[in-house]
């Protein structure tokens, strides 16, 4: 484990470091791809100081994948388990039938039992609420992750894609239970920026972390598709990125991010992360891999993390002149 190849940073004001740089595993690490690739990932996630990993129980495919697949290769991986912040999720369907899915005491306790069996741990270190759900009572969603952490099976509860409304009163009502809620994992990008309008000044207020997913917005800003969409990338297969997003307005701001990245000695990839890391409300950003390679170059993103007053300018002013939702 290389401690020393980039920053840690507080998750809000819990004592919980994170890297700045944390590996997802929601693309490329279910059963289609072959687990000697998935296992040099990782190998080179903890030569690159990455000590967080994040699943959730639907990633794969197929559903469940990325969890059992991750538990076989963590026991030849030759690292410690305290050495490494394991986070998982549940609320999506996950199976058929009323019980499936959802923020019930009954879905919680369940889909978390069925995570940490195809994990092969003991406990995670953050379980998250992946998504909110309207139709249950937020007393007893809260009881069911309060009742998690006090069992020993998870140290750290967190809520994904929660409304700032809705993040607060948890906020509230798991601190009034004695377990508190530390960390918010909200999707953020230069092409997305919604969170800046309450969410980040909610969880300040909270003392909550913010773990962002999506800091390349699906891979839209990097330099892959600035000449075409290639075979096998994401928006060819149409997963999770369909090519009509990949709009004339967001390769004229890709393009413009490519001139000011430059400058700066970057990757378009590179700067969209340090750039996202340039508040410090933002304890860390979630990126994929489909090789030990990617995973090197955007975590070199730590090396400038620095932005003058002209550079974030004429991020600004790209976005603008583009037209995209920045």
């Amino acid at each position: 484990m290389n401690y020393e190849r980039q920053p840690y940073r507080r998750c809000g004001r819990s004592g919980l470091k994170l890297p700045a740089v944390s590996l997802g595993l929601w693309h490329n690490f279910g059963d289609e791809h072959p687990l000697d690739g998935q296992r040099a990932i990782l190998r080179k996630a903890l030569d690159l100081g990455i000590t967080h990993f994040d699943i959730a129980d639907r990633y794969g495919p197929p559903i469940g994948a990325a969890e059992r697949n991750f538990g076989t290769l963590f026991r030849d991986l030759g690292v410690r388990r305290e050495e490494i912040v394991v986070s998982t999720k549940s609320s999506n369907p996950v199976w058929d039938g009323p019980y499936g899915s959802g923020n019930s005491r009954k879905h919680v306790l369940a889909a978390f039992d069925r995570s940490l069996e195809r994990l092969g741990l003991d406990h995670v270190d953050i379980f998250y609420l992946h998504r909110d759900d309207d139709t249950t009572p937020l007393e007893e969603t809260a009881a069911a992750l309060d009742h998690i952490v006090r069992s020993g099976r998870a140290v750290y509860a967190g809520v994904s894609n929660y409304r700032p409304d809705r993040t607060a009163e948890a906020a509230r009502v798991l601190r009034e239970l004695g377990t508190p809620l530390v960390v918010h994992q909200p999707a953020y990008s230069l092409l997305n920026r919604r969170i800046e309008d309450e969410l980040l000044g909610v969880l300040e207020r909270e003392g909550m972390g913010c773990v962002v997913y999506s800091p390349l917005a699906q891979g839209m800003l990097t330099d892959r598709y600035l000449d075409g969409i290639p075979e096998g990338s994401r928006a060819s297969v149409g997963r999770f990125l369909t090519p009509d997003r990949i709009t004339p307005e967001v390769l004229a701001f890709v393009r413009a991010l490519g001139e000011i990245a430059s400058g700066r000695g970057q990757s378009v990839a590179q700067l969209a992360l340090a750039w996202a890391l340039r508040d410090p409300r933002i304890t860390s950003v979630l990126v994929g891999a489909s090789s030990p390679e990617q995973l090197e170059a955007n975590v070199a993103a730590v090396d400038r993390l620095d932005f003058t007053d002209d550079e974030l300018a004429a991020i600004e002013q790209a976005a603008k002149e583009a037209g995209v939702n920045a």
